[in-house]
C-alpha cells in the first residue's frame, strides 16, 4: 500500500465504509441520512466547534477533565460529575480492547461490569454500546461530547459516536500510533485516519460541522515542543486534506513555564500561517494539557503541579485544557478525585484571569527558537516526500527526522535523547537525525552545558531519568539558592 496525501473520493469511501460497518454487529444499521437528521436536530450547546468559538470570542478557557467506565448508567453518573463540578466539555475516555479493534474482549468486560456493578475496563466500550447506548448517553448530557481514546484505526468508532451525536473526536495516524502502538506500520494508520477525517468532510459537506482533535503531547514525557508542534501540524494538514473545517491543535506542558508559553504561540501562529500557505481554511483552536508525566503521590504536591499548568494555560491564551487529579499517581482517578481537579482548575483560572493584564514574561528567545525547529522539521518531511505530506511522515519517521521519544513503535527510531537544561527548560542531547543547523544544535548543547557546570556531573542517563521524575519531586534539579541569581 502507498498512501498519498489525497482526499479520498466518495466511491473509495463509500466502498471502504461498507467494510467497516460489517465489521461489527453495531456498525451494520449505521445510516449518514438518518444521522444527519438527529446532527442536525442538536441543539448549537452541544457542538463542539460552536462551544469553542464562543469561548474563543469571550476570551475563555475551556475545562476538559478525562474519564471513561465501562457502562452507559456510570458514564452518565461520571459526566453529570464533571458538569457539576464545573468543566465545560465532556470526554468519553474509550477502553483498551476497542482501541485495539477486540470488541468481542469489550463485550465480556462489558457484561462483567454489568454483573458485578463495577468497571472492569478502563473506559466506555463505545462500540458494543453501538448507536443506541451511544446516543442515550449523549441525549442525558448537557455538553457536547468527545471521544478520546487512542486507536491507531478507529474508523468504526468514528462512525457510532458521530451518529451518536458526539461532536469531537480525538486522534491521529502518527499521535494515536507511534506513541501507543508497537507494530502497527504509518501507512496502516495514517490511511485508517484519513478514513476518520474523510468521514468529517463528508458531515461538513452537509452542514454539520464537527471537531477534530489530534493528540498533542504524544508520549508526554520530556517531548520537545517543536517535535510535538511539528506533528500536531502535520495530522492538522493531513485531517484538512481530508475537508476537516474545525481543528483542535494540542501541547503537552513539559513543566516550564516559558516554554510552554512560547510552545502554545508558536503552536498557534505557525498552524494559522501553515494552514493559509496550503489553502485551507480551518477554525483553528489549541489546546494545553496540563502536567501528563509523572505525579506526586501527595495530594498537596499533585494541586500544585495542577495550578502550575492552569497558570500558564490562562498565559499561553489556550482555549480548552484538559485536566488532571490529584489521585493520578494512585491509578484510575475517582469520580471525586476528578471533581476536585476540575474545582481547583477552575478557581486557579478565575484568579489568573482577573489579573491577566498585569503578567508580562518575555517568552521572545524560546518562542524563536521553537518557531525555528518546528519549521525545519516541517520543511524537511515535505522535501523527504517530494511534496506529499503522508510519503513524507513515512519516510520521515524512517529515517528519524521525525523521532519521538520514548516511543514504544518499531517505525520509531528512537534516537533523540532529550534532557533539561540549567534552567529546567527541555532541551536535546542527542539529535539523532533531526534536520537541526550547528546554530540549533549549539544552542542546545550551551543551555546542558550550564546545567552540567551548575551541578558539577554528568548529562547521562541518571541525569535524563531525574528529569522525568523531575514534576513529581518538586525541582527540575538541585542547586544552591544563590547559584539561582548566575543562571
Amino acid at each position: 500500500m502507498q498512501v498519498k496525501n489525497v482526499k479520498l473520493t466518495k466511491d473509495q469511501f463509500y466502498k471502504t465504509r461498507k467494510q467497516v460497518l460489517e465489521s461489527w454487529s453495531t456498525g451494520k444499521s449505521l445510516s449518514l441520512d438518518e444521522s444527519f437528521r438527529y446532527l442536525n436536530s442538536l441543539p448549537e450547546h452541544k457542538y463542539f466547534s460552536k462551544v469553542l468559538d464562543n469561548a474563543k470570542r469571550n476570551n475563555k478557557l475551556l475545562l476538559q477533565p478525562r474519564g471513561g467506565v465501562a457502562t452507559l448508567r456510570g458514564q452518565k453518573t461520571l459526566l453529570e460529575g464533571f458538569i457539576k463540578a464545573g468543566a465545560d466539555l465532556m470526554p468519553v475516555t474509550i477502553d483498551s480492547y476497542t482501541r485495539q479493534n477486540e470488541y468481542l474482549k469489550s463485550e465480556k468486560g462489558l457484561s462483567e461490569s454489568l454483573t458485578t456493578k463495577k468497571s472492569v475496563l478502563n473506559g466506555f466500550p463505545a462500540v458494543n454500546h453501538g448507536l443506541k447506548g451511544c446516543r442515550e448517553l449523549n441525549n442525558s448530557i448537557t455538553k457536547p461530547l468527545q471521544a478520546r481514546h487512542g486507536s491507531p484505526d478507529g474508523r468504526l468508532l468514528a462512525e457510532i459516536i458521530h451518529a451518536s451525536g458526539w461532536t469531537s473526536n480525538e486522534g491521529g495516524g502518527i499521535s494515536y500510533n507511534i506513541p501507543y502502538s508497537k507494530n502497527v506500520s504509518l501507512e496502516k494508520s495514517i490511511y485508517d485516519w484519513q478514513y476518520c477525517d474523510r468521514l468529517v468532510g463528508i458531515y461538513e459537506e452537509m452542514g454539520i460541522s464537527l471537531n477534530r482533535e489530534p493528540f498533542g503531547p504524544l508520549t508526554g514525557t520530556l517531548v520537545p515542543p517543536s517535535i510535538s508542534n511539528a506533528i500536531a501540524i502535520i495530522e492538522g494538514l493531513l485531517a484538512a486534506e481530508q475537508g476537516v473545517k474545525n481543528l483542535s491543535l494540542g501541547y503537552g506542558s513539559v513543566g516550564h513555564i516559558v516554554q510552554d508559553i512560547a510552545a502554545m504561540i508558536s503552536l498557534r501562529t505557525l498552524a494559522t500561517d501553515i494552514f493559509k500557505k496550503y489553502g485551507y481554511t480551518i477554525n483553528l483552536s489549541t489546546v494545553y494539557h496540563q502536567w501528563m508525566g509523572n505525579f506526586p503521590r501527595e495530594e498537596s504536591a499533585a494541586y500544585s503541579v495542577i495550578n502550575l499548568g492552569s497558570l500558564t494555560a490562562v498565559l499561553s491564551a489556550a482555549n480548552k485544557m484538559i485536566l488532571k487529579t490529584p489521585h493520578e499517581a494512585e491509578g484510575i482517578p475517582t469520580l471525586e478525585a476528578n471533581m476536585d481537579g476540575i474545582r481547583t482548575s477552575e478557581h486557579m483560572v478565575k484568579m489568573i484571569s482577573s489579573q491577566i493584564g498585569s503578567i508580562k514574561i518575555d517568552v521572545t528567545d524560546e518562542l524563536q527558537i521553537i518557531n525555528e525547529e518546528t519549521n525545519l522539521i516541517i520543511d524537511k518531511v515535505l522535501d523527504t516526500g517530494d511534496g506529499d505530506l503522508v510519503q513524507g511522515t513515512i519516510k520521515s519517521f524512517a529515517n528519524g527526522v521525525l523521532d519521538i521519544p520514548f516511543a514504544p513503535s518499531i517505525y520509531n527510531q528512537g534516537s533523540v535523547i532529550p534532557i533539561r537544561d540549567h534552567l529546567g527548560a527541555v532541551r536535546i542531547l542527542e539529535f539523532g537525525n533531526l534536520p537541526f543547523n550547528s546554530h540549533i544544535k549549539n544552542l542546545h548543547r550551551e543551555k546542558i552545558n550550564k546545567r552540567v557546570k551548575m551541578e558539577n556531573r554528568k548529562a547521562n542517563h541518571d541525569m535524563i531519568v531525574s528529569d522525568i521524575f523531575s514534576i513529581s519531586n518538586g525541582s527540575f534539579f538541585k542547586r544552591k539558592s544563590h547559584e539561582v541569581m548566575k543562571c
